[in-house]
């Protein structure tokens, strides 16, 4: 934890704040930290700034806090993947807040298995919770927007053409393609669609190309989602 986010529901004033969760045991076991120690603090949504723990007991701790400094940007980019296995998708969304990514789209596809879309990893309770994780490993305080999309082909023709308009558009796929753009400026929006381990089928690349979204590979090897994300995300920007 780099960064010690707090909701609204932990305010007891305008600068004073109680932890009674993971975070208090955070403070205990890793920070292992006394009354008087600042570090570093972000209000989810808000700026970020320096706390100082005023009090630290068993079952919580009284935080005077303090914001005066914004959060590090977001990556000019849409991104749409194709719905990973349960264990796996918590890890994206973390690598996903960790990256600056300010909007993902959950999408199905051919290859996604159905049983994917009964875990409860994607109740929005546990989807934010991932999110929370990543921020605070990233020092930022501003959720992404994750958006589901469960049917691929309304989707992609009727909402991604609107959705790409006036960005680059791009499909990460292996295969006799065009090799994947480097070192994109940060003014350049991107809306980027990574498939499913498998790969998107040709019917996929197909319609994704039809709403404005190109292939473009990385080379040969076939790569984990969660490699490819931060593959191509640090090739493009």
């Amino acid at each position: 934890m780099n960064l010690l986010l707090l909701d609204d529901a932990d305010f007891i004033g305008a600068d004073r704040a109680i932890l009674r969760d993971r975070r208090l045991t955070h403070l205990h076991e890793v920070h292992r930290a006394d009354a008087g120690d600042s570090l570093r603090v972000g209000r989810v949504g808000g700026l970020m700034g320096q706390g100082r723990i005023l009090r630290l007991e068993n079952q919580e701790a009284e935080l005077q806090v303090c914001f005066d400094q914004p959060p590090p940007p977001k990556l000019p980019l849409t991104l749409l993947l194709a719905l990973p296995r349960p264990k796996m998708l918590k890890r994206v969304l973390q690598t996903v807040a960790t990256l600056g990514v300010p909007r993902l789209i959950l999408l199905n596809s051919y290859r996604v298995e159905k049983s994917f879309w009964q875990t409860p990893f994607l109740e929005p309770t546990a989807i934010r919770e991932q999110l929370i994780l990543g921020l605070e490993q990233a020092r930022d305080t501003v959720l992404p927007d994750v958006i589901i999309e469960k049917r691929f082909k309304p989707f992609v023709e009727d909402r991604l053409p609107a959705l790409a308009a006036g960005t680059l558009g791009l499909v990460g796929h292996p295969g006799d393609y065009p090799t994947c753009p480097r070192g994109l400026p940060l003014n350049q929006p991107v809306t980027l669609a990574i498939g499913p381990e498998g790969g998107w089928i040709p019917y996929e690349v197909d319609k994704l190309a039809e709403a404005g979204l190109q292939p473009v590979q990385l080379g040969e090897r076939i790569m984990r989602v969660e490699t490819a994300v931060t593959a191509l995300l640090a090739r493009l920007f």
